[in-house]
């Protein structure tokens, strides 16, 4: 027994570490784009990168199923091919696969096809965002509604950008199903190049070409192409993906998998999106109604909150690679101890996290902001950062376990439950606790959300 579980904890900190370095990759783009525009010597530069970053973040953030969907499908197709090749060796099975693609069994080829049919999905999304783009940035900017010059800005930042659209939502595609066949190193070398690749063509392109915004820009599509090409040639070299989606080759596969179950997953996560951004959105717009202090402390307060996520996501993945794994194969033992395992790790987490908002929270703030205003305020809201750890934990956990397992329609049914609590408890207690109450409301989210998970996989 103690074998296993020290065998199913090596295989979470395998998969989570490299999740979190890709996660905390993230906002070093954004922070380079900054400091970039910063010195062009107008503040409209650094707010049409903040605009522009926005609207790219309302654009592709209800698309992220192309990556959790493909995570799942694959990681349970993974499963079942490893549960059916149980009696060979690994060496026998890739000689097989690799040999012998008309012989090998459909359940050995289904991830696979997966991969094919979400890069052909995301292509087919990639085409209509680049289609209807104009109006696009219409619609987001009208939402956004930044000053005139700063708007000009950043129109021309979405315009290049959105050429990317094909290989971000590739990307997606490819991240996800690297981790449904239990490798997340993939997607942090993906994350690792695109960054870096984005950070010196940005460089090059504004301060040797003197492109100004429209170097970044194109910096910025450089880096997403990169990456994207980065994880073809990773796919290839270790997978032989161009040789096994072959099109004669899963033809006749195409009748065993259920068309419909691709759609359905995607479908519910891209629901479960809308309303965890319904809830991000609102946040955030109750918090500006207040005053602009309120919002700029609850922005502080915020990225506590990001910065535990990022960490959270890594042994959530892990989860969700693992379950989908385990579950594929109908190993019910060690889905249990996965479970297990990851929720230990995440309350470690959150133990951790916990300890250092509580005695770090001013340093933390006064890190982020040099005025003293701000972080006075953030300080005053500080113990419901405290408390984000303990009550977003299980909510991280199951989302993975969910995931990974193919729940998604419980997965979105206690997201709907989630927001609706929020906003009910927000109308309630705005009025008369003020920002206390939206941070309250916020806190009710998060453990409605692990509670209502944990209600559906016990009757599950």
């Amino acid at each position: 027994m103690n074998s296993e579980k020290a065998n199913i904890n090596s295989e979470i900190t395998r998969l989570a570490w490299p999740s979190i370095v890709s996660n905390i990759t993230t906002p070093l783009l954004g922070l380079v784009d900054t400091a970039i525009t910063g010195h062009m010597g107008a503040a409209a530069y650094v707010g049409a990168i903040a605009v522009g970053s926005t609207m790219f973040n309302l654009a592709y953030w209800p698309l992220n199923f192309l990556r959790m969907g493909t995570s799942s499908l694959t990681s349970q197709a993974h499963g079942h091919s490893l549960k059916s090749q149980s009696s060979k060796s690994q060496a026998t099975i890739e000689a097989t696969v690799g040999t012998a693609l008309a012989s090998s069994p459909p359940a050995a080829l289904e991830p696979y096809l997966w991969l094919r049919r979400s890069l052909i999905l995301a292509i087919e999304i990639a085409f209509v965002l680049l289609l209807l783009s104009p109006f696009l940035a219409d619609l987001l900017l009208y939402f956004l509604n930044p000053e005139h010059t700063t708007l000009r800005l950043a129109r021309q930042y979405f315009t290049i950008v959105i050429v990317g659209a094909p290989m971000v939502l590739g990307t997606y595609s490819l991240s996800g199903w690297f981790l449904g066949m239990q490798d997340s190193r993939a997607p942090m070398w993906m994350a690792i190049i695109t960054n870096v690749a984005n950070i010196l063509m940005s460089f090059l392109l504004v301060y040797g070409f003197h492109l100004g915004i429209q170097g970044v820009a194109w910096g910025t599509v450089t880096g997403q192409a990169l990456g994207f090409i980065v994880g073809l040639a990773i796919a290839q070299k270790k997978y032989h993906i161009f040789g096994r989606i072959r099109r004669r080759a899963l033809g006749s596969l195409c009748a065993t998998i259920p068309q419909r179950s691709f759609f359905n997953t995607n479908i519910d996560i891209f629901l479960r999106t809308i309303c965890l951004a319904a809830v991000t959105l609102w946040f955030t717009r109750a918090g500006a109604a207040q005053s602009t202090a309120v919002l700029a402390a609850n922005a502080l307060l915020m990225q506590l909150f990001i910065l535990f996520s990022y960490f959270m996501d890594g042994f959530a993945f892990a989860g969700e690679a693992l379950s989908g794994k385990y579950f594929g194969a109908k190993m019910w033992t060690k889905l249990r101890a996965t479970i297990l395992g990851v929720f230990r790790w995440g309350l470690y987490v959150a133990g951790a996290f916990t300890l250092i908002y509580l005695f770090g929270a001013r340093w933390i703030f006064e890190l982020l902001s040099d005025n003293p205003s701000i972080v006075d305020t953030a300080m005053r809201y500080r113990w419901w950062a405290v408390a984000v750890p303990a009550a977003g934990v299980a909510a991280f956990v199951w989302d993975g376990v969910f995931i990974g397992m193919g729940l998604t329609r419980q997965m979105l049914a206690s997201m709907a439950m989630a927001a609706v609590m929020f906003f009910v408890a927000y109308f309630l207690l705005i009025a008369p606790c003020g920002n206390h109450g939206l941070w309250l409301a916020f806190i009710a989210y998060l453990l409605t959300r692990g509670l209502m998970q944990t209600i559906l996989y016990l009757r599950k």
